[in-house]
């Protein structure tokens, strides 16, 4: 009765791990957007996550939703630097993701400014 009892919730462990890798490691797609920085918080209750959304529009009618993760010290920094400005954001899609990561699907991974195409110069 014990060596099923430790074989199951071995082969239990085993399987959180498998499915843990593939989901850090195996995005499901990369890309780029860009849009006004309009909201970067640091958030939650028991677990706190950077959550932040960009405007991809002028009436703000396309909302980007996104998150970073802690690892990513500088892009945090960045993205409280260029709040309410015009950014591009690096991003990896991926099929899930856990409470300590954030939100959404999507993770930042690099930013930049860049200049608006509403905004003449």
């Amino acid at each position: 009765m014990k060596k099923a009892l430790f074989t199951t919730l071995l082969i239990i462990l085993a399987l959180f791990f498998a499915v843990y890798a593939f989901l850090y490691y195996v995005p499901y797609s990369d890309g780029v957007r860009s849009g006004e920085l309009i909201k970067f918080s640091h958030k939650g209750f028991v677990v706190k996550t950077w959550e932040g959304e960009i405007s991809q529009g002028i009436s703000g009618a396309q909302i980007f939703s996104f998150s970073v993760l802690d690892k990513d010290q500088e892009v945090i920094d960045n993205m409280v630097e260029y709040q309410g400005e015009y950014v591009k954001l690096y991003y990896r899609e991926h099929y899930a993701t856990f409470p300590w990561w954030g939100d959404t699907k999507y993770f930042i991974y690099r930013v930049e400014r860049d200049q608006s195409p509403h905004v003449r110069q």
